[in-house]
């Protein structure tokens, strides 16, 4: 976390990140070139570029769009998960170099405004076969544009962190653009059989990852837990919750998450005021619940943010009968003070 706005604040790990990113690119952009001139070496730099910046964003988009479910599934993913606003802003910039050379080569030639020449050079918009397919990708580009500029805690904490949210899950919007103006491309200048199959295995992964993700946010869902007295409901036994982890339950239609610390049980609402992480999949770091995507931090008897910090989430009173554990289903006003749960006693 960080108080004061700054255009960058790296650390340690996202210089590492960033430093893997840049090596990465530089590697596809080299091997690109590399097989492409040895099996048609009459290929102009412009195409090169073209396709090598293209095939790179494509492929970047894609680990994108795996980095979420990965990490809900496997918490070894969660690095990748933490920086990712700039690999996806590492993208963009990818996509950029593509549409621009893209847009010089076939459009700013002319004595036509190249932007205007894109939309008017085929009018074929009622033909599936002929459909102009760079405009699809333009309109993509620009949603990623948008996503990339406001990619910055400045932005979220100004537009309000749902509309933030909303804002960046237009990117399977432009996912669904790409897509496409890939197919229609690869099936009106030159078929290409690997292009086609690289896209619908790519979008298999997508989507079956994603489908298995949601299937674990049901089974969430049905953890609701019985009643044996009206303001209290049995959630689970004490030994089901690891030391220093979370058990999260349904209650009221809401998630709460129970952490087990120090001897003690407190339970706080699931969701991050950050960007809406799953509070309970993290864990308790200096004392602090600290959610698992960037590491932002509540205190666990009043679900604030430590000073200077002000972020505040939702609060649920426990109480043990046994070694069975009981949640009052009503939560507490955000930032009440609730004292924790001994366990021995």
């Amino acid at each position: 976390m960080g108080l004061d706005y700054q255009l960058v604040l790296w650390n340690k790990h996202k210089k590492t990140y960033d430093k893997v990113i840049l090596i990465g690119m530089l590697l596809y952009i080299i091997l690109f070139a590399s097989i492409t001139l040895v099996f048609n070496s009459e290929t102009s730099i412009e195409t090169l570029v073209i396709r090598a910046f293209g095939t790179l964003a494509i492929l970047m988009l894609h680990i994108i769009l795996i980095i979420g479910p990965m990490a809900r599934l496997n918490t070894r993913f969660l690095p990748l998960l933490y920086n990712r606003r700039h690999l996806g802003v590492s993208m963009f910039i990818a996509a950029l170099i593509h549409g621009g050379f893209s847009i010089f080569q076939f459009h700013a030639l002319g004595d036509v405004n190249p932007i205007y020449s894109l939309f008017t050079s085929n009018m074929d918009y009622d033909s599936l076969t002929n459909f102009p397919f760079q405009v699809l990708g333009f309109f993509a580009l620009l949603i990623l544009f948008a996503m990339a500029s406001t990619s910055h805690d400045f932005y979220l904490a100004n537009l309000s962190a749902k509309i933030w949210k909303r804002l960046h899950m237009l990117v399977y919007i432009a996912y669904t653009l790409i897509i496409f103006h890939v197919f229609l491309g690869a099936f009106q200048q030159e078929t290409s059989l690997f292009t086609i199959v690289a896209m619908c295995l790519g979008f298999l992964i997508i989507t079956g990852l994603h489908i298995i993700t949601g299937i674990k946010e049901v089974t969430i869902d049905k953890q609701q837990g019985t009643y044996g007295d009206p303001n209290w409901l049995k959630v689970c036994d004490i030994d089901e919750i690891e030391e220093d982890r979370a058990k999260i339950f349904t209650v009221n239609n809401e998630r709460v998450a129970i952490f087990k610390y120090e001897d003690k049980l407190s339970a706080i609402h699931n969701v991050c005021k950050h960007q809406g992480g799953p509070l309970g999949e993290g864990k308790i770091i200096d004392g602090c619940i600290t959610c698992p995507w960037h590491g932002y931090q509540y205190l666990p008897s009043n679900g604030q943010s430590p000073p200077p910090f002000t972020e505040k989430v939702a609060i649920y009173e426990l109480k043990i009968i046994g070694s069975d554990v009981y949640i009052k289903p009503k939560a507490l006003a955000e930032g009440t003070e609730v004292i924790p749960i001994n366990i021995s006693k």
